[in-house]
């Protein structure tokens, strides 16, 4: 009878705790609506909050010497590598061949003072710099002008700004005024915008370039700097100009005016039209403009400052209209500045600089109240003061543009997009041997070194390449509701705060038969892709296969969390704001789950020391980012989506690649030369780690799977000398699934807990 009474008791107990409205120690979760339409909507305030105290942040990264100009210089030798390390202008001394300038000749236009040709010319590995180059007729070695470097934005022609073809106002034609004034003027072409189809997806040529370069720590900014670069050391070679150089360029090209302005000190007095302003809204414009941790250090006024004592003249004028509606690219707009904003950058450049007493050298031309035409007389003036003096604006010396032949045009923008497209996938090839000297400082030779030196490079992973945010998590103050009440588990919704704004949401399924005093393993069950967190639960989708469930019958607990990639360009536009900042989706990614199993350790039932990740797709990206850097993870599956990642995101030959499809988001600042998916792994060791892989899903070829697994099982086994169970694969006839055989067979020893 005792015995009788004693289940009765037990098992009133263990009904009650499955009716229950919440979970013990939580508050009930009363929010309504949908939880995870709301947790994407408090980290979008989070990121716009971050962009806008950004600038008051940037103080922190510049030690400005003001005692003399040199001092000054020397001071910020160091933002200045920073910023062409950003823009990807990495490969400036990369050179194949000799460097010589070559004319094809070919004299397109001749006036009574005016000459004009095409030419071409090294800028960097074998990529060419191209266009065209107005010659005043006098100019010879013994009759050197100075030079201008006009850049055009990226859907103007140099023939258009030359006046050789319609589609520039004259009062606008800022190369041909300039030569019209006694300038030597080389008009570079840059990529266009132009939209062509692309896989699935329909990209703007900047933007197919952009993404395989970003991969690789490079930026179409950057080459596009280097190429204007390259034209500074012909000039400064060359017995044709006098030694005095400007730079001038409007939209895209007032981008890159700048950023040579920057990087290249014979570069003497520099116009930039139309660009210059508040850079806290770069998430909004084409993504090709998308700089990874821009705003951290920069914003406009603090890369002029980088230009100081040098002359820098800002034109607040008409800016390119763009609007890029995406159709699997990224959406983006352009808007001409709005002359306010012009003006308190500027003004905050100058405050900037008011120690060093070189405010002066910026200077700010306002054309008709900041909407008016480009390439301004005033504008164009003040360069000429700085460069060529006793020399005035003049606008005569104009071509007539009927029958002018512009295929020579077309076929140059089709070569540069070759040329470009051919350098990212040359430093793809390198890659591996790049990341292996990255790595080199991993010390496999014991255990403690190995914790040493991982830690180190988990230490860079997070802060350099996740990107960290430098907050302290909130308290969890949990909520919790009862979401689903089954035979053999009980489900409960929970939030939990990390920073402002921004919280965790998941699902946690609790067995019903854990005795009291008992602590079980979790296993973190990730969705991918536009999935929610029930569907790892219920529905039996044909990629879950409410693998949660099944495995909380199996007595495990499991928490599924809801991750960020859901809703579109409602997530990925996170990323754009992200970026910017030096950060990523998994730098809230990162600290979510962080928080998550700091509160699943004050369960009653959780043994803190069995706590195992296992996602899927999107989910199988965590568990190779996530448990890289919350080591309270004991160990990670990563099922249907390990591969050669960074080949999978920057080839332009695979049919696999990221390159062709609409997740514009997916990219990853120089991956490339710091952590493909065995580094990654590398951070994970020496606890498990395994690979779910069917043979029939797209995500990749088995080969590329098998070719970076290959490379994680040698340090597992060979160099750490683990036991072979540490580091496995499953191969499986199927799709793009989870199996849940091999996997959670591994789930159950190295979690240690017995199977059913």
């Amino acid at each position: 009878m005792t015995a009788r009474i004693f289940l009765l008791a037990l098992l009133s107990v263990l009904t009650s705790f499955a009716a229950e409205d919440h979970l013990p120690n939580t508050q009930l979760l009363t929010t309504p609506g949908d939880l995870a339409s709301n947790l994407v909507a408090g980290v979008d305030r989070f990121l716009l909050k971050q962009l806008e105290e950004s600038e008051s942040k940037r103080a922190a990264h510049w030690h400005r010497d003001f005692s003399s100009l040199e001092a000054y210089d020397k001071s910020v030798q160091t933002n200045r590598d920073r910023f062409a390390r950003i823009i990807g202008a990495r490969d400036r001394n990369l050179t194949f061949a000799p460097k010589r300038i070559v004319f094809d000749r070919r004299i397109i236009q001749t006036t009574n003072q005016l000459q004009i040709e095409t030419f071409r010319y090294p800028a960097f590995g074998d990529v060419t710099v191209e266009g065209i180059v107005l010659w005043p007729l006098e100019t010879n070695p013994g009759n050197p002008k100075p030079c201008v470097i006009a850049i055009p934005d990226a859907d103007v022609m140099p023939e258009q700004l030359a006046g050789l073809y319609e589609g520039v106002p004259d009062k606008c034609q800022y190369a041909r005024i300039l030569a019209a004034s006694g300038c030597v003027v080389v008009i570079p072409s840059i990529v266009n915008r132009k939209i062509e189809k692309r896989g699935n997806a329909d990209l703007s040529n900047r933007e197919y370039l952009y993404r395989s370069a970003f991969e690789l720590g490079r930026n179409l900014a950057g080459y596009e700097t280097l190429k204007v670069l390259a034209l500074v050391e012909a000039a400064t070679k060359s017995p044709w100009c006098n030694g005095r150089i400007g730079v001038i360029g409007w939209g895209e090209g007032g981008f890159i005016a700048l950023c040579a302005a920057v990087l290249e000190k014979n570069i003497d007095a520099t116009v930039v039209s139309g660009y210059f302003d508040d850079r806290r809204h770069v998430w909004e414009q084409p993504i090709d403009r998308n700089i990874f941790g821009l705003l951290d250090e920069f914003g406009d006024a603090e890369l002029a400052t980088l230009v100081a004592p040098r002359t820098l003249i800002i034109e607040a004028c008409q800016g390119p209209e763009v609007l890029i509606k995406g159709n699997g690219g990224a959406p983006g707009k352009l808007e001409t500045p709005k002359l306010a904003s012009v003006q308190r950058e500027f003004q905050r450049a100058r405050e900037l600089l008011a120690d060093l007493k070189a405010a002066s050298s910026i200077e700010l031309v306002v054309n008709a109240d900041g909407v008016g035409p480009y390439g301004s007389r005033a504008a164009i003036q003040k360069l000429l003061d700085k460069i060529a003096t006793g020399k005035n604006y003049k606008s005569n010396s104009r071509f007539e543009v009927q029958g002018v032949d512009i295929t020579n045009g077309r076929d140059r923008d089709t070569n540069q997009i070759h040329e470009i497209d051919r350098h990212n996938q040359w430093l793809l090839s390198e890659s591996p041997y790049v990341r292996a000297e990255f790595m080199k400082k991993l010390d496999v030779s014991s255990p403690e070194k190995y914790a040493q030196t991982s830690a180190e490079y988990r230490d860079f992973f997070y802060k350099e390449v996740i990107g960290k945010f430098d907050l302290p998590l909130l308290p969890a103050n949990p909520h919790s509701r009862l979401a689903y009440d089954k035979e053999l588990w009980t489900g409960y919704e929970v939030t939990l705060d990390v920073f402002p704004d921004v919280i965790a949401y998941g699902i946690l399924l609790v067995p019903k038969n854990i005795k009291e005093g008992e602590r079980r393993p979790v296993v973190v069950c990730q969705h991918g892709l536009e999935g929610r967190a029930q569907d790892v639960v219920t529905g039996d989708s044909q990629y879950y296969h409410d693998f949660a469930a099944k495995l909380a019958e199996r007595g495990f607990i499991t928490f599924a969390p809801q991750n960020l990639y859901i809703f579109k360009d409602r997530f990925r536009t996170l990323q754009r704001k992200a970026n910017p900042l030096g950060k990523t989706l998994f730098s809230i990614i990162t600290p979510q789950h962080q928080q998550i199993v700091n509160w699943l350790k004050t369960l009653p039932y959780v043994d803190g020391n069995r706590i195992g990740f296992y996602g899927l797709s999107y989910g199988g990206k965590t568990a190779m980012r996530v448990p890289a850097l919350v080591t309270d993870y004991a160990l990670s599956i990563c099922s249907a989506d390990f591969n050669e990642w960074v080949g999978k995101n920057a080839s332009t030959r695979s049919p696999y690649s990221y390159v062709w499809g609409g997740e514009y988001e997916i990219y990853e600042f120089d991956l490339g030369s710091t952590f493909n998916y065995a580094e990654m792994a590398a951070l994970i060791a020496p606890r498990p780690f395994m690979v779910e892989r069917g043979h029939f899903d797209n995500v990749a070829p088995d080969e590329t799977v098998a070719y970076e697994f290959a490379k994680v099982q040698n340090l597992f086994e060979a160099r750490l000398k683990l036991p072979p169970d540490k580091c496995q694969i499953e191969w499986f006839v199927g799709p793009h699934t989870i199996n849940g055989k091999g996997t959670f067979d591994f789930l159950h020893k190295h979690l240690n807990w017995p199977k059913p």
